[in-house]
């Protein structure tokens, strides 16, 4: 294989693990923010069951002082009929007391009904409470393992890019440029082999005369629909397959 050649292919090799690493580093932050939003959307389930309870209590003691003024109003009205002598002002009196006491029944059923939907929705508080707990327990490993991972990734790229110029560096000038050139528009896969006379890159048949010039390896050759850089090995078929 031309050395210049075999340069490529290791520099290749070593732009692939760092894009590699890159791509596992670049989806570490989304995969955070997707836990972090798992653990806030339990943790908002929790703080509206326990908005509903205190909604529910606050609506019980309005409840309740309805239920005192009405007493407070009865006990007013049953003074005054004790101190009218005129029979129409006590009928008056004692329907007005007849209202409160209806009006305190009805009340005392809402009472019921609010202690009722209390009980119901602590039920939720305390499924709320333990679904956020294993959330956060959940979150925090997870998060911990991202952490860690993203450390490791770190390390492992910084060690990938610390001699990637010195390969670079170690390929011919001109050969460099048109392999940067080519990556950019390309991607990984720049320097391809060829098999059954096809390009291992676009996957075109490739003219007679260029599988020959790529056997022969004395230069570099580049496919003639892609422009990506061919090399041969012995243990490839450059037979067509009709």
């Amino acid at each position: 294989m031309l050395e210049t050649i075999e340069r490529l292919l290791i520099l290749q090799d070593r732009d692939k693990q760092i894009h590699r690493v890159q791509t596992e580093l670049a989806h570490i932050e989304p995969a955070r923010r997707g836990l972090m939003t798992k653990a806030a959307g339990a943790e908002a389930g929790l703080e509206r069951a326990r908005q509903k309870v205190k909604e529910l209590e606050s609506g019980r003691k309005d409840l309740e002082l309805e239920v005192e003024a009405k007493k407070q109003l009865i006990e007013r009205y049953s003074n005054q009929q004790l101190q009218t002598r005129k029979n129409e002002e006590y009928r008056a009196l004692a329907h007005e007391i007849d209202m409160c006491k209806e009006a305190i029944f009805k009340i005392e059923d809402q009472e019921i009904d609010l202690m009722e939907q209390a009980e119901a929705v602590q039920k939720d508080v305390a499924a709320f409470t333990k679904a956020a707990h294993e959330s956060k327990t959940f979150v925090d490993e997870q998060t911990a393992q991202l952490s860690a991972r993203e450390q490791n990734l770190k390390k492992e790229l910084a060690d990938l890019e610390a001699n990637r110029e010195e390969l670079a560096a170690a390929v011919e000038e001109n050969a460099r440029a048109r392999y940067e050139r080519l990556a950019r528009s390309k991607g990984e896969n720049v320097v391809v082999g060829v098999q059954h006379g096809v390009c291992g890159g676009c996957h075109m048949r490739l003219p007679a005369q260029v599988l020959v010039t790529c056997q022969a390896q004395l230069e570099l050759v580049s496919c003639t629909n892609c422009g990506r850089i061919l090399y041969y090995t012995r243990d490839m078929d450059l037979a067509a397959v009709d």
